[in-house]
């Protein structure tokens, strides 16, 4: 039977397009709606603005350092986590009923713990340590999904839930030690270093190694299961209205349940990447600090992701991943000592009002965002 949505395969939205611009609309008006209703335009257009304001800053001698395209480039190695836990965040979100995961930085945490054991200690080969680890974020992932899904328990309680108990796991099960055997310090030279590209590499930076080898990917991935997948198109139906889409004979428990075990893997896959960039296998890697959640939280709304559920696309999680990456990476110039990461603070949750605040004007006002 078919499934009741008027997604388009290859926007990744659920609801239909906002109302296109009339003729009869002056230019500026056309610009303000492409602004509100278009969310890749929108973070295009401040990525744009984010640039320029600090490589300005840059040249009249305000930063600590200068705000260039090696600077920019290097900078991404950020984006590599930050942007596959927003996909684990966008596909929870799409499946509606106040879908939220808070627990992936302590999945990121314990899971990485496991693979320190595997690959650190425990001498297995490298693919099958990061296969274990991405069974064990799906395993953690799916928990969640049967609590939210099959008991009925608030996305936002047992995903609260599952965090702590998943930090505390992560700390006990070495003693509250890492593990930075040679194998785990060795693993910085094949992900986390940055390197030149064929054909072009005179012309442009040097890349971070992880946005290849973890976050393309991802990406495609991501994108072919949601834009291209009876699965993809479940999920939406889902979180646009969960009743009609059980009247249509869809598994609505198990497709909802599905997204969190997916959230986890994705979460497995981020650990190895920590440990990667830590060259150590932390128990708080995902949780120190605000933790992963939060920010993974934030790129989402930013990225045009409907809290709601059944809106929201992987273009969009990529280009509001640049954006705070970038934004950040300005900051760090401008502001020494402990100022800089307050400010970084600030500027992710002034950039998450601004982002919730525009959903729900473009909704009322233009009828929602693509």
């Amino acid at each position: 039977m078919s499934v009741p949505t008027t997604a388009e395969p290859d926007s990744g939205q659920a609801n239909p397009r906002p109302p296109a611009a009339t003729a009869t609309e002056s230019v500026p008006a056309r610009i303000i709606r492409a602004l509100l209703t278009q969310r890749i335009v929108l973070l295009a257009v401040l990525i744009v603005l984010v640039v320029a304001y600090f490589s300005i800053l840059g040249a009249g001698g305000y930063l600590t350092a200068s705000y260039d395209f090696d600077y920019l480039s290097a900078a991404l190695i950020n984006a590599v986590p930050l942007a596959m836990l927003g996909f684990a965040q966008l596909i929870v979100i799409l499946s509606g009923r106040g879908g939220i995961d808070l627990s992936v930085g302590a999945i990121v945490s314990l899971a990485g713990m496991i693979f320190g054991f595997a690959y650190g200690q425990w001498g297995w080969p490298l693919w099958t340590a990061i296969l274990l680890t991405a069974a064990v974020g799906t395993v953690l992932g799916l928990l969640n999904g049967l609590l939210v899904a099959y008991i009925g328990f608030p996305a936002l309680i047992a995903t609260l839930a599952t965090y702590y108990a998943y930090k505390s796991l992560a700390v006990v099960v070495n003693n509250q030690r890492p593990i930075s055997t040679k194998p785990i310090q060795d693993l910085y030279e094949s992900t986390a270093q940055s390197v030149s590209l064929p054909l072009i590499g005179d012309y442009i930076p040097d890349v971070p190694k992880g946005i290849f080898l973890f976050l393309l990917p991802t990406v495609i991935v991501v994108w072919l299961l949601l834009a291209r997948t009876t699965y993809g198109r479940r999920v939406y139906a889902i979180g646009t209205n969960d009743v009609a889409a059980r009247w249509s004979a869809i598994d609505v428990r198990a497709t909802r349940a599905g997204a969190y075990a997916l959230s986890g893997l994705i979460s497995g896959l981020v650990a190895v990447v920590t440990v990667g960039q830590f060259a150590s296998a932390r128990p708080d890697a995902g949780v120190s600090g605000n933790g992963m959640a939060l920010p993974a939280i934030t790129i989402a709304v930013l990225g045009g992701v409907a809290i709601t559920g059944g809106i929201g696309r992987v273009s969009g999680i990529v280009l509001a991943t640049v954006l705070i990456v970038w934004t950040n990476a300005g900051i760090r110039l401008a502001f020494e000592g402990n100022a800089g990461p307050q400010y970084q603070l600030l500027a992710l949750g002034l950039l998450l009002v601004f982002s919730a605040l525009l959903n729900g004007f473009a909704l009322r006002r233009y009828g929602g965002v693509s």
